[in-house]
């Protein structure tokens, strides 16, 4: 039953920064992303019986226990929902820098998700599979669907899941300015944990979550890609002033992030329909319309190597792969 199954990243527009319960990754709030054609991750899951233990190969190199463990507890999940007990091997390619902000995670454990219950012969919907892949990422809960997807805060495992919102077939795109693709000093788990734990600014910025998510929702009915653009850039710098709050602070902006961001600006006072996102990283998404990403591009390319500049169209939700 193993096969190879694909599933892409996804960009948060409204974040989702803060559990209110650690163990199952149920959010302090609800969130709303895009997922995109750019990055993905792809991964097949064979059971088997003759494994002493659970084993994960990602781009072709043997990992450690530290990186098995996200992925054990959705293979545990899946083995208990099958009624195996087969330890596993876990092949997977990404073709998206870990850790490094660009939503690795999403795409990893959401195929994961996908690629363990096929395995397992499970037959899951879309709701279970997205269900599934919250408990390994909660980003990951988005990246089952195409287009815009919200995730539901819900308050247990049951009914915290994603769920779509609209397939994005219309004139919207990003523009990733990848300014840095190493892993990043502070994780993402970490500085959700250490912000809602100390930061005095997390509790303001949570009031208002809900007015920009049902703002943004109307945006997308209306393919408004400019006001879409405007929430999702006032929602990152909002997530992003909690961290200069944190006991100890921190921030995953950098020199190049400011410099990217002040070149957004300029494009604006220029016309151009384009904001900015940023995620736990220090790189900066242009929300734009997706038939000015090719001139955006070249405008940029003179502050920018072009090779950082890396164009993204809505991508697809999950899908098993013919290979």
């Amino acid at each position: 039953m193993s096969s190879w199954v694909r599933a892409h990243t996804n960009i948060a527009l409204i974040k989702y920064w803060g559990k209110e319960n650690e163990e199952l990754i149920i959010p302090m709030n609800h969130s709303l992303s895009l997922t995109l054609d750019a990055f993905y991750t792809d991964t097949k899951v064979l059971f088997d019986d003759s494994l002493n233990q659970d084993e994960l190969v990602l781009d072709g190199v043997l990992q450690g226990h530290e990186s098995l463990k996200k992925v054990q507890v959705v293979l545990n999940r899946v083995r208990e929902m099958a009624g195996i007990s087969s330890h596993a091997r876990v092949e997977s390619i990404n073709h998206v820098p870990t850790a490094a902000g660009l939503a690795s995670s999403a795409s990893g454990l959401a195929a994961l998700a996908g690629a363990a219950s096929h395995a397992a012969g499970l037959s899951l919907s879309e709701k279970d599979l997205s269900r599934l892949a919250r408990i390994g990422s909660g980003s990951a809960s988005r990246s089952i669907y195409g287009g815009f997807a919200e995730w539901i805060k819900g308050y247990d495992d049951k009914t915290s899941f994603a769920v779509p919102v609209d397939d994005a077939d219309w004139d919207i795109g990003m523009l990733f300015i990848v300014v840095n693709d190493a892993k990043k000093d502070v994780s993402s788990r970490e500085g959700m944990r250490r912000t809602v734990e100390t930061s005095p600014f997390y509790d303001g910025w949570l009031q208002t979550v809900d007015g920009d998510l049902t703002n943004m929702k109307e945006a997308i009915s209306k393919r408004d890609v400019y006001t879409v653009g405007e929430i999702a850039e006032r929602s990152a710098l909002k997530m992003h002033a909690t961290t200069l709050g944190a006991i100890p602070p921190f921030t995953y902006w950098s020199a190049e992030s400011m410099k990217a961001m002040d070149a957004v600006r300029q494009l604006r006072k220029k016309g151009y329909a384009v904001h900015f996102t940023m995620d736990a990283g220090p790189n900066v998404k242009l929300i734009c319309k997706a038939s000015e990403l090719a001139e955006l591009k070249r405008l940029l390319s003179e502050h920018f190597d072009t090779s950082r500049l890396i164009e993204a169209r809505p991508g697809p939700g999950l899908h098993v792969l013919t290979r």
